[in-house]
């Protein structure tokens, strides 16, 4: 047996050698979402189920957010090297006070913000909404896409009631109109109306950020390059396989972290991500999940300089999100394999 293992020392050698590389080059990351697991985190759960993040030598740990979890002061600060957030405001806002961080990708090429009404109603129109009599909308989205529907589509704070995140003055009311996540909230309404809304995504009306963004630390991105361009190709793929391949695994990863969501549930939400073209639409389908454009982010800007939630002047675009990780193309190729299966 010592013969044996003299005779082959060098290959077991080159054989450690080899195992303590790919070790070493498994990169632990701490990536933090805003909500609880829902299948519009999908894509990275799917990275994790599948391997995926594995293979581009990552290894994710994925932090859930939630109505009692703020995750944002955890990426300055150091103790997560990647960021789920929702839309561009929160960027423009990181950038305005001097928060050292900047968007990677932007894996929702529309935001899922959306006004939800009663069928049957004379809404199916989205002119027609701001003509409602009561409007049901939280406090963030009064403070912010609000006061733009105000000064681009012609709503009025007269018709604004405040939303608790329950339905139940939606559902009693026939002529109300409130706020929704595109996909989640019109399948609760199914659920316990027992009807369709009428749904219409901000998104469709000029409402044009990029939303489910990626962000990470300055630092990070001048130091370690290689690091973000894997984590950011790999959510990608992962998104790629979450959308258009085998899903299964990913929804019982989100379902332990979250045991409210359903399997039912988590295969609605995916169907709505795919026929609103939440994830892939527009230039995603030529460019890749995740694209981001410096012109589409200054327009977004502009609006909301006209709605009044900005100042020209107060936000350097430049330092907003950087354009080197995506726009590539990854995942395309995944995707057609898929699709012609």
């Amino acid at each position: 047996m010592l013969r044996l293992v003299r005779a082959h020392r060098p290959l077991l050698v080159a054989l450690f050698a080899l195992l303590a590389l790919n070790v070493q080059a498994e990169d632990a990351v701490r990536f933090a979402t805003n909500w609880k697991a829902q299948a519009a985190h999908g894509g990275f759960y799917q990275a994790i189920a599948d391997g995926t993040y594995q293979r581009y030598g990552l290894k994710v740990t994925l932090i859930q957010g939630g109505p009692q979890v703020n995750n944002r002061p955890l990426l300055p600060a150091g103790r997560i090297d990647f960021l789920m957030t929702g839309n561009l405001l929160h960027s423009f806002d990181n950038v305005k006070n001097g928060v050292p961080t900047q968007v990677v990708a932007g894996m929702f090429q529309k935001d899922p913000q959306a006004l939800l009404a009663h069928p049957g109603q004379g809404y199916e129109n989205f002119a027609a909404l701001k003509n409602a009599p009561v409007i049901l909308i939280a406090k963030d989205g009064q403070y912010s896409w609000w006061q733009w529907l105000k000064v681009t589509h012609g709503f009025r704070d007269e018709s604004l009631k405040p939303y608790n995140y329950n339905l139940g003055s939606f559902l009693a009311n026939a002529r109300a109109v409130q706020q929704g996540y595109a996909v989640a909230e019109p399948i609760y309404v199914e659920n316990q109306g027992h009807f369709k809304p009428v749904v219409h995504l901000l998104a469709d009306h000029g409402f044009s950020t990029y939303s489910t963004l990626i962000e990470a630390r300055t630092q990070t991105i001048v130091e370690q390059p290689a690091l973000v361009q894997r984590f950011v190709d790999a959510s990608i793929v992962g998104w790629v396989n979450y959308l258009y391949g085998d899903r299964r695994a990913a929804n019982a990863l989100m379902r332990a972290d979250n045991p409210e969501m359903t399997e039912a549930e988590l295969e609605s939400s995916v169907a709505l991500l795919k026929a609103q073209g939440i994830v892939d639409s527009g230039a995603s389908l030529t460019r890749g999940i995740g694209t981001l454009d410096p012109a589409r982010i200054r327009d977004f800007y502009q609006q909301m300089v006209n709605a009044g939630l900005y100042q020209a002047g107060d936000v350097d675009l430049q330092r907003v999100a950087t354009e080197q990780f995506v726009n590539q193309g990854v995942g395309l190729k995944e995707k057609a394999q898929l699709l012609a299966r």
